[in-house]
């Protein structure tokens, strides 16, 4: 880090001094005990201008007051809610990189988000966050007696189709929420088992990204097993890179164990099981917490990020509408030369 660098780290942490009690205490849930790693993170997502990142900084800590983010971990979704959320909300920990970073897979493509409402969906998000940067990443820092505050992410697009808009409003807020709360958390994006629609539209998305953004995402070839395995072990593949044939991230049994999106993989057990212990623990010195009872404001998207969202929508519909035309023109098409007019 250059020395304009360590002054701007200087300044911000010379402003955020001065702030609240209650910010102040929110801050140290954030931070963990590494201050400045997490003011770095703020710097970098506004390109090191001091003042960008100071106003980042205080409305994420303002966000994370009012809506009692620091007690996130304490309120449990109820279980067979909980379990829906998880098969239509694909999202779990495989394992570790060789460095030592979690490894965070997504279902993106098979991901339904159909089983609840968006606040739970919201809820569980914001809870696994949480949870990475509480447990997860503290955890992985003793072990390796180092500062660890990144992820890597791998993202199966396995089954993506033009349905996914129906899920962009949600998807949308939960990347606002992640983009102005919990910003520079993940290393590198890989991208598998990618289809047709999301080369498409990634050719019109990959210009409107920052620099800085561009070159964290790698689209690798079908399920990416051979480049992953330079980064992380076999043992913390995600089960949809495990094979050159795998062609799903959906559960084969409720049991499976190896499915990190599976309620019953040691990442969501431990999860929740730790969710329902931070629980009874509030419990036992405040008044009961209604399971499930949690609502979050969603922060008004950066308009970069919003012209993103729009970009992707109108790619969206104009493949289907391509997609279309072309069933049409093949339905129009005759049988034994005799061209169909009958629509």
């Amino acid at each position: 880090m250059g020395g304009g660098n360590q002054e701007a780290v200087k300044q911000l942490q010379s402003m955020i001094e001065n702030v609240d009690e209650q910010l102040k205490n929110t801050f140290q849930n954030m931070h963990q005990g590494y201050p400045a790693e997490t003011l770095i993170r703020f710097l970098k997502a506004r390109d090191w201008n001091v003042g960008k990142a100071h106003k980042m900084l205080s409305d994420c800590l303002n966000w994370r007051v009012e809506n009692e983010i620091d007690k996130v971990l304490t309120k449990p979704i109820p279980a067979d809610l909980y379990r829906g959320i998880r098969d239509s909300q694909l999202i779990g920990m495989s394992g570790y990189s060789k460095e030592g970073l979690p490894v965070i897979a997504v279902g993106v493509g098979l991901s339904t988000y159909d089983k609840a409402s968006d606040k739970y969906y919201i809820q569980s998000h914001i809870q696994i966050n949480e949870y990475r940067d509480r447990v997860i990443l503290p955890t992985a820092t003793r072990k390796h007696e180092r500062y660890i505050g990144t992820c890597v992410k791998v993202l199966d697009m396995t089954g993506l189709k033009f349905s996914a808009l129906n899920q962009l409003r949600l998807l949308t807020a939960i990347s606002t929420i992640d983009d102005l709360n919990y910003p520079e958390k993940t290393d590198t994006y890989y991208i598998v088992n990618a289809p047709y629609v999301f080369s498409a539209c990634w050719k019109v998305v990959k210009p409107l990204l920052q620099e800085r953004t561009r070159r964290k995402i790698q689209v690798l070839q079908g399920c990416g097993k051979e480049e992953l395995l330079k980064v992380m072990d076999y043992a913390s593949l995600p089960h949809f890179c495990r094979k050159e044939d795998s062609k799903s991230s959906k559960h084969n049994a409720s049991g499976n164990t190896e499915n990190c999106f599976s309620l019953n993989h040691v990442f969501h057990q431990q999860l929740y099981n730790h969710i329902k212990h931070q629980a009874i623990i509030m419990e036992s010195i405040s008044p009961p917490i209604r399971q499930g009872s949690f609502y979050v404001d969603i922060p008004e998207p950066d308009p970069d990020d919003a012209k993103i969202a729009k970009t992707i929508e109108t790619e969206f519909h104009k493949l289907e509408n391509q997609k279309n035309g072309f069933t049409n023109s093949r339905n129009g098409v005759a049988v034994n030369g005799h061209r169909n007019t009958s629509y």
